[in-house]
């Protein structure tokens, strides 16, 4: 089953993909890998659908549910970069930055739910390696800020 077909086998649709900035990509192809610049549960306008530290706000539940939306988020630009998500071949690797209030120290929990996503979508292509990290504030007080690393086929 391709990454097209699970999508609408999960019933998924995609956010819309953000707009470029004049200085900065969100993705760009390098050889066999797309790098996509940081990723949140961001809204067309660079409006947050989630807010809140976890920790704090946020449950560790509510930031894995805002860390599966900035998937969607990501895989909306990537689709939006590449014409359709068939084309890649793996996720080769993610970071992860989580909005913590202090003593909030199990970010990788949150990450969970970006990375289950991109194993439903991708299958096993989509395990990868990862880091993620506890960081005191974030972009309009979203809760997850991700980069990934796509390789794409030939």
């Amino acid at each position: 089953m391709t990454p097209e077909q699970r999508l609408a086998r999960l019933g998924v649709t995609l956010p819309p993909p953000f707009k470029d900035e004049a200085n900065r990509v969100r993705a760009l192809r390098s050889g066999q890998h797309i790098y996509m610049s940081g990723h949140g549960p961001l809204g067309p306008c660079n409006t947050p659908y989630v807010v809140g530290k976890l920790g704090r706000e946020l449950t560790t539940d509510q930031g894995t549910e805002a860390a599966r939306l900035t998937g969607l988020c990501c895989l909306s630009t990537l689709r939006t970069y590449l014409g359709d998500l068939d084309q890649v071949s793996r996720v080769v690797r993610v970071l992860g930055f989580i909005n913590c209030a202090p003593g909030y120290n199990t970010p990788s929990n949150v990450l969970n739910g970006f990375s289950d996503l991109m194993i439903e979508v991708f299958g096993d292509a989509g395990r990868h390696t990862r880091s993620a990290i506890g960081v005191a504030e974030l972009y309009a007080d979203m809760p997850i800020e991700v980069e990934a690393l796509f390789e794409i086929r030939g």
